[in-house]
């Protein structure tokens, strides 16, 4: 299996990158629909109760059931990009402490797509905070771990 690649997008971005065997459409339709994310998680803190569309669009809402650290909640984000056209696709959402999740799907060759997943806290409410209790490299671990799950549907 391919391994994931760090990628260098600016300051307060946490990205990762892989090649999936999958053409770009199929790969973002997964992630296009929220009530997948919780078997795409490599973090541990995604559940099942979603609510929300079975298809984001732009400005759309849907809200997650999560947990972590042992402790339950619920966050409702808002999509701030979708681009669902050609062989290049993008999906972000924001998070309601302003930090956003996005993806890009570029399909390099005829059923095979590079994923590359970020999160970008520069304009989260309160960035410093999430530097200190380490949730950049707790992200970056978490995006790894997503990415290869995505990879191994495809393997």
């Amino acid at each position: 299996m391919v391994s994931t690649q760090n990628v260098d997008q600016g300051h307060r971005i946490v990205a990762r990158r892989i090649e999936v065997r999958a053409p770009a459409a199929d790969l973002f339709a997964i992630v296009a629909d929220p009530h997948r994310h919780g078997e795409l998680d490599g973090s541990g803190t995604v559940k099942d109760t979603v609510k929300g569309p079975v298809r984001l669009k732009q400005g759309a809402k849907f809200s997650v059931g999560m947990k972590q650290y042992g402790v339950p909640y619920r966050i409702t984000s808002t999509v701030t990009d979708f681009a669902d056209s050609g062989s290049s696709k993008a999906i972000e959402w924001r998070h309601p402490l302003g930090h956003t999740w996005r993806w890009e799907f570029e399909e390099k060759t005829p059923g095979t797509t590079t994923v590359t997943e970020s999160f970008r806290y520069a304009t989260a409410m309160a960035p410093k905070m999430l530097e200190m209790f380490g949730m950049p490299r707790k992200n970056a671990d978490g995006i790894s771990a997503t990415l290869n799950n995505l990879a191994r549907q495809y393997s």
